[in-house]
């Protein structure tokens, strides 16, 4: 009888291959995440409205994370366009300049959605407000399906209630979707004990705690969001958006940034 470690790969018995893939995913430290995007940082040095560098930035850094075969859901805010205080002194009430802000991340969604499909990536846009022309609307178990079939789901409209901001949103979707970490992306490095951008002084912390966080009146979200991540012991990573290298990075265990934890 022939050696079956003669046959090839295919004929062997109870054969597996292992594909780079494989590897890969068994050295991923977050599988699952959802990334936190400001709509300002889409300006680039304008002082509103989308780039195209910074949005092709942002498209090229989620692609590699695909590429990984890490689930990405995205929740991406509109600052960029229209805030809901803007409101203020306009005669817009308030309630519906939070609606304007909404609808503006959804601006910025069908934006990142384009630049993503450009390059190759399946995605879904979803929105907490219903406009089926032009994004299905957010379903916890459909959104769970497109990450599994390897989709970007990006999340706008933020909770679709007013008074809740997009860190709500990204702290609220994250539970849902069961995300091993929120990854928030800013234009610093981490969270400091002042603002670095004017105090040089200013001490960065690698690891914090939440009840550190909130003792010395750190913004790292606003509190109902970071109440939601403590309340879970959901994990999150604050980095800088900027260093087109650092989401593989925090995918791949590295430490970027400042983890909030415990």
């Amino acid at each position: 009888m022939q050696n079956p470690w003669d046959f090839p790969n295919f004929a062997r018995p109870n054969f597996r291959p292992v594909s780079i893939h494989t590897f890969a995913m068994s050295t991923l430290k977050y599988k699952r995440i959802l990334l936190k995007l400001s709509g300002e940082s889409l300006m680039g040095d304008q002082k509103f409205g989308i780039t195209a560098p910074m949005l092709q930035h942002y498209a090229q850094q989620i692609k590699t994370l695909i590429d990984m075969e890490v689930e990405v859901c995205v929740v991406i805010g509109g600052g960029n366009i229209f805030r809901g205080i803007q409101s203020d002194g306009t005669g817009i009430e308030g309630v519906t300049g939070d609606y304007m802000g909404m609808l503006a991340t959804v601006i910025n969604g069908l934006a990142l959605q384009g630049a993503l499909e450009s390059r190759g990536v399946y995605t879904r846009l979803m929105t907490a407000l219903r406009m089926e022309n032009v994004a299905e609307p957010y379903i916890r178990r459909r959104a769970i399906r497109h990450l599994e079939k390897g989709r970007v789901v990006i999340c706008a409209a933020g909770t679709g209630n007013p008074y809740f901001t997009t860190d709500s949103a990204a702290a609220l979707r994250a539970r849902e979707i069961n995300a091993d970490v929120i990854l928030k992306g800013t234009r610093v490095d981490g969270v400091y004990n002042a603002d670095p951008e004017k105090d040089p002084s200013a001490v960065k912390y690698d690891e914090i705690t939440f009840a550190k966080v909130i003792s010395m009146g750190l913004q790292v979200m606003d509190m109902t969001a970071f109440t939601l991540c403590q309340e879970d012991d959901m994990p999150i990573i604050v980095f800088d958006i900027n260093d087109h290298d650092n989401l593989r990075k925090i995918v791949s265990g590295e430490k970027v940034g400042t983890l909030v934890q415990g």
